[in-house]
C-alpha cells in the first residue's frame, strides 16, 4: 500500500520570485472598437441584447496565424482601454492588419450567405463607407506597449486564498504551453515533439504529427494529449497550474451520415502566409464542423478561422468541409504542406486506440513537465495519509472457500430490509414493459437472487403476473411486450413552430399513450421498467429518443420509471443489466443507505447527511426547455430513510414522492414546483435581471432549508463546480473558514445556521480539470493506484484528497506505454487505462476550538477537519457498487436531476 500520492501540479517558486515577463501589450483603442462594432451590428440579426463583438473567431485567427503573439485576452471588446494581445515583440501592422481585415469582411460575407429574397435590411452603400472607414483604421492600429507582465501576479481573499490575476487564466497556460514545446520529449523511443492548441480555459500539447497503430488491417491514429489551466484551492497560500496527460484520437473514418454531426473538432496544420516570417506557427488552429441544417450540407460554424484562411492564402487549397468529412485520413497524413485532423468522439465510430494513459507514463510526462518548468514553478508537495480507514464496514469481496453464499445472503437480507422499510406495508406494483424475452427472463429472475427469494412463478389464473411476499416485502410484478410506448417519438416537421413546443406537444401523446396502457398503482408504490433502445438508436432524427417522455408519462401514471437497454450484439450482458436494473430501481425507491462509517468517536451518533445539487438544462437540454431547480436529499442512517426537499411546502418528503413530482411538476407547462426560472417560449421570465433573480430565489430557499435541520447534528455537502452557480459565495476565493455567506451580506457565524452544522464542499475535475491528476509512488521508481484520504502534515489543513481504487476488473499492468510502445506492449494502445479520479474535499465549516469558543462551549470536543473528510471519503463507498464518484448523498441528489424534465408552455 503507497504511502504518499503525487499531485499533478504547479505553484510558483517563493525562491524565484516574482516572474516578469517583458511582454508587448495592444490594445483594441476606441476607435478601432467602434468601428468594428458599427459593421458588426450591420451584420446581425436583430436581438434586443446589447451588441458584443463575436472576436473568438479574429483572436483564434490571430493567435494561429500572427507569429509572436502569445495570447489574446478575455472579453477585450468590452472596454477600448482593455489590454487585446501579448505579444513576445511587436508584431508588425502588415501582419495584424490584414487578419482584422479579412475578419470584418468575413463578417459581411457571411451576412450575405444568410440573406433570403425577402431581406430588405441591407444597405450596401453604408457597409462600403463601413469598410472604406474600417480599412483605414487597420492601417493606423494602436501601436504596441511595452508591459512587464507579472505572472505570478496574486491577491490574497479575505479567507486566506490565493488568487492570480484575471489575466494569468488564459496568459499563463500559454506561456507554460510554449515553454514546454520548445523541448521534445524523450522517454524510450523517438523523440516526441508538441504543437499548442489556445483554448478558452487554457491550452493544449497535442503530439505531431500524429502516431499511427496498425490493427484489423487498418491504421489508427493518435496522439499525447497535455491539459494546462490555472486555478485556485481553498485556503491555499499559492495559485496553481494543473497539466493533465491523455490521449487524442484522429478520426480517419466517419461512419455517420453527414446530417448526424452536431459538431466535432478539427485541428488545422498551415503554414504562415508571411514572407520573412517563420514557415509555420507552433500552434494548431481550432475550428469546429458540423452539420448545417439551413444550407444542408456539411460546413465550418462561424467562429471557425478556417472559413477565413482561403482569404488571407490564396494560393494554397485548403481542406473543403465536404471533402474532410468523406476523407478525413487522406488530410491528417497532409496535402500539400496542410493538414487537418478531426478530433475522434465516440458518435464517429469505433477506434482501435483505447483511452487514457496509466501511471508509468503519466509519471513520466510529468517529470518532463517538472524539468521545463524549473526554477520559476516548483512542483505542489506530495499528499501523505491522514487515516488508514479507507472504507466503511463492508463486506469483504473475496469471501474464503464455501462461504461466497454467505456474503451474498447476508447483502440480499440486507436490501430486503431496506425494501420493507421503504415500502412500509404498502406493497410495490411493477409494471414490466420487455422487447425481447431474455431481458424479461433476466429481470424475473435476477429480483428474487438480488432480496434472498426463492425464485417465483406465475399468479394463478394470470400468467403475465409475478408476486412475491416475504419479511414485509410484497412486490408484484406485471410483465407485457412494450410495443409502441418503447417506439421513437414523431415531431412534427412543421418548422413554424419553435422546436421545443413541437417537443412538447409530442410528448403529450406519448402520455396518452402511457396513460391507456399503464394503469396508475392502486395504494401502492408504483414503479415502471421499460426496455428501450441506446441513444445511437435515436441519433438521426433530434429529440425522438422516448425516455424522457415516458419518464415524464410514467411520473403522471404515479410511477418511478427505470429503464433497460437491449441485448447488446458484441456479448452477453443480460446477467449484469438486470442486476443493475434492480439496484437502479431500489435506489429510486430510496432503499438505500450508506454502510456503517469506520471513522471514530468524533462522530454524532444521530448524524443526518443533506447533500445540495443545481439541475440546470438549456435550450438544448432533454426537452429543450431551459430551467433551473436546486435539489436537496437528506439520508438518516439510524432511521434508513431517504428524503427530497419540497420547496413549496417546504417539508421533507420521501424520495420516491421527490422523484415524481420534479418530472410530473415538470410536465405541466408552469414549470418545475419550486424552479428557480420558469421555463417559457423565451427562456427565462425574470425581466432584466435573471440572472441575480435566481440566484436570490436559490440563496433564499438553502437558509430555508438549513434552518429546517436545526433539531440534530448534520453534514452538508454540497458539489461547487455545481453549486456555484446559484451559491456564488461558494467560490474558492469567497471561501472563509467556519463562516457561510449569502448575496452581499457579511459571513456568518456556522452556528447561525445550526448548532451542531458541518459542512464539506466537494469538488471534482468539472470538466476543466479543476482537481489535478494524480498518482502513487514509492520514492523508488515504483508507481501506481491506491485508495485513501490525502493531505499534507499541517494539522490546521482543510482541504484533503479522496482516492478510490480502481475496478476489481482493471487488471492492466501499471507500466503499460501507449506514447511509446514496447515489445512487451505491441497491443498497448488499444487497451484502455482507467484512472481513478482524486476528489477534492473541503472541511470548510466544523466546530473547531474557535468556533466553539464563539459559541460560549468551550468544554466541548472541537472536531478533527481530517476526521469529517474521512466520513464524506467513506461515504463513496457501498457494498453494491463500485466507488462512487461523490459521497452517497450527493449521488442521489444528481441523479434526481434526471427527473427534472420540464415542457415549454404555449
Amino acid at each position: 500500500m503507497y504511502g504518499t500520492i503525487r499531485t499533478a501540479a504547479y505553484e510558483p517558486d517563493p525562491a524565484h520570485g516574482a516572474l516578469l515577463e517583458p511582454l508587448h501589450v495592444m490594445r483594441l483603442g476606441e476607435e478601432l472598437r467602434t468601428a468594428l462594432t458599427d459593421l458588426y451590428d450591420r451584420t446581425r440579426r436583430q436581438s434586443d441584447q446589447p451588441s458584443r463583438l463575436p472576436v473568438r473567431q479574429l483572436n483564434s485567427l490571430l493567435r494561429a496565424m500572427a507569429p509572436g503573439v502569445v495570447a489574446t485576452a478575455r472579453n477585450a471588446d468590452a472596454s477600448a482601454d482593455s489590454a487585446w494581445l501579448y505579444g513576445r515583440e511587436p508584431v508588425p501592422v502588415e501582419v495584424v492588419g490584414p487578419l482584422v481585415g479579412t475578419w470584418a469582411a468575413g463578417l459581411l460575407r457571411g451576412r450575405e450567405d444568410d440573406e433570403t429574397e425577402d431581406d430588405d435590411t441591407r444597405d450596401p452603400e453604408l457597409e462600403d463607407r463601413l469598410l472604406e472607414r474600417l480599412d483605414v483604421i487597420v492601417a493606423n492600429l494602436p501601436s504596441w506597449e511595452s508591459e512587464p507582465v507579472d505572472l505570478t501576479e496574486t491577491s490574497v481573499s479575505s479567507g486566506g486564498t490565493a488568487e492570480p490575476a484575471r489575466r494569468l487564466f488564459s496568459l499563463l497556460p500559454e506561456w507554460v504551453a510554449h515553454r514546454l514545446a520548445a523541448r521534445p520529449f524523450r522517454a524510450l523511443g523517438p523523440d516526441i515533439h508538441f504543437r499548442v492548441v489556445s483554448r478558452e480555459s487554457g491550452a493544449e500539447l497535442v503530439s505531431w504529427p500524429p502516431q499511427a497503430y496498425e490493427h484489423k488491417k487498418r491504421t489508427w491514429y493518435y496522439s499525447a494529449l497535455i491539459a494546462i489551466t490555472v486555478h485556485t484551492v481553498p485556503f491555499a497560500q499559492r495559485f496553481r497550474v494543473h497539466v493533465s496527460t491523455s490521449i487524442r484520437r484522429w478520426a480517419t473514418r466517419l461512419d455517420i451520415q453527414p446530417r448526424e454531426l452536431r459538431g466535432t473538432t478539427v485541428l488545422l496544420d498551415v503554414p504562415l502566409p508571411w514572407p520573412d516570417g517563420p514557415d509555420r506557427a507552433p500552434r494548431l488552429v481550432e475550428n469546429t464542423l458540423a452539420f448545417d441544417r439551413s444550407r444542408g450540407r456539411v460546413a465550418w460554424r462561424r467562429h471557425s478561422p478556417a472559413i477565413l484562411l482561403p482569404d488571407l492564402d490564396i494560393v494554397r487549397r485548403y481542406p473543403e468541409p465536404a471533402d474532410l468529412f468523406s476523407t478525413p485520413e487522406k488530410w491528417l497524413k497532409g496535402r500539400k504542406g496542410i493538414a487537418a485532423g478531426i478530433v475522434y468522439s465516440p458518435v464517429l465510430g469505433p477506434h482501435s486506440v483505447a483511452s487514457g494513459v496509466m501511471p508509468k507514463e503519466r509519471s513520466l510526462l510529468d517529470a518532463w513537465v517538472e524539468e521545463g518548468l524549473r526554477p520559476m514553478l516548483r512542483r505542489v508537495p506530495d499528499l501523505s495519509r491522514v487515516t488508514r480507514r479507507n472504507t466503511p464496514s463492508l463486506q469483504p469481496r473475496s469471501a474464503p472457500a464455501g462461504q461466497a453464499d454467505t456474503r451474498e445472503a447476508v447483502l440480499a437480507l440486507s436490501r430486503r430490509s431496506a425494501l420493507a422499510r421503504v415500502l412500509n406495508g404498502a406493497p410495490l406494483d411493477v409494471d414490466l414493459r420487455w422487447q425481447s424475452p431474455e431481458t424479461r427472463e433476466g429481470l424475473l429472475a435476477e429480483l428474487p437472487a438480488l432480496i434472498g427469494l426463492p425464485p417465483g412463478r406465475p399468479v394463478d389464473g394470470a400468467e403475465d403476473t409475478w408476486r412475491w411476499q416475504a419479511d414485509g416485502v410484497d412486490i408484484r410484478v406485471r410483465v407485457r411486450p412494450a410495443g409502441s410506448l418503447a417506439a421513437a417519438l414523431e415531431i412534427s416537421g412543421d418548422r413554424r413552430r419553435p422546436f421545443a413546443l413541437r417537443l412538447a406537444d409530442t410528448v403529450s401523446h406519448r402520455c396518452a399513450l402511457v396513460a391507456e396502457r399503464i394503469a396508475q398503482p392502486e395504494e401502492a408504490l408504483g414503479l415502471a421498467i421499460i426496455e428501450i433502445g441506446g441513444k445511437e438508436r435515436f441519433n438521426v432524427v433530434p429529440g425522438s429518443d422516448p425516455k424522457h417522455a415516458l419518464r415524464i408519462a410514467c411520473a403522471r401514471q404515479g410511477r418511478l420509471s427505470q429503464f433497460v437497454s437491449l441485448p447488446q450484439e458484441a456479448e452477453d450482458t443480460l446477467a449484469h443489466r438486470a442486476r443493475w436494473t434492480w439496484l437502479d430501481a431500489f435506489r429510486q425507491l430510496g432503499a438505500i443507505s450508506p454502510p456503517a462509517h469506520r471513522v471514530g468517536g468524533g462522530i454524532p451518533g444521530d448524524l443526518q447527511y443533506v447533500a445540495l445539487w443545481l439541475v440546470r438544462h438549456t435550450r438544448k437540454g432533454p426537452t429543450r426547455c431551459p430551467v433551473r431547480r436546486l435539489v436537496a436529499v437528506r439520508v438518516r442512517p439510524d432511521e434508513g430513510s431517504v428524503d427530497g426537499w419540497d420547496p413549496g411546502r417546504a417539508e421533507w418528503v420521501p424520495y420516491p414522492r421527490l422523484l415524481r413530482s420534479l418530472a410530473a411538476g415538470g410536465a405541466t407547462g408552469d414549470g418545475v414546483a419550486g424552479a428557480l426560472g420558469a421555463p417559457s417560449r423565451k427562456g427565462y421570465s425574470f425581466g432584466a435581471a435573471p440572472e441575480q433573480h435566481w440566484q436570490k430565489e436559490a440563496e433564499r430557499q438553502i437558509r430555508t432549508l438549513l434552518y429546517q435541520l436545526r433539531d440534530r447534528p448534520t453534514l452538508l455537502l454540497a458539489d461547487t463546480g455545481n453549486m456555484r452557480q446559484c451559491w456564488p459565495r461558494l467560490r474558492n476565493g469567497s471561501l472563509v473558514k467556519d463562516m457561510l455567506g449569502f448575496g452581499d451580506g457579511p459571513d456568518q457565524r456556522l452556528s447561525v445556521y445550526g448548532p451542531d452544522l458541518r459542512v464539506i464542499l466537494v469538488r471534482d475535475g468539472n470538466g476543466r480539470n479543476e482537481v489535478p491528476e494524480w498518482y502513487a509512488h514509492d520514492g523508488n521508481g515504483k508507481v501506481g493506484f491506491t485508495k485513501g484520504v490525502w493531505g499534507p502534515s499541517d494539522p490546521d489543513n482543510r482541504v484533503f484528497g479522496s482516492t478510490a481504487d480502481v475496478p476489481h476488473t482493471a487488471t492492466l499492468p501499471k507500466g503499460l506505454m501507449k506514447l511509446v510502445p514496447t515489445e512487451l506492449g505491441r497491443a498497448a494502445p488499444r487497451k484502455t487505462a482507467w484512472n481513478p479520479v482524486c476528489l477534492e474535499l473541503t472541511a470548510l465549516g466544523c466546530l473547531s476550538e474557535k468556533t466553539l469558543a464563539d459559541a460560549g462551549r468551550e468544554g466541548d470536543r472541537a472536531d478533527l477537519p481530517a476526521e469529517w473528510a474521512t466520513l464524506a471519503h467513506q461515504l463513496r463507498f457501498h457494498d453494491d457498487y463500485p466507488p462512487l464518484a461523490r459521497p452517497l448523498p450527493l449521488h442521489l441528489a444528481r441523479l434526481a436531476g434526471e427527473y427534472v424534465l420540464p415542457l415549454a408552455a404555449p
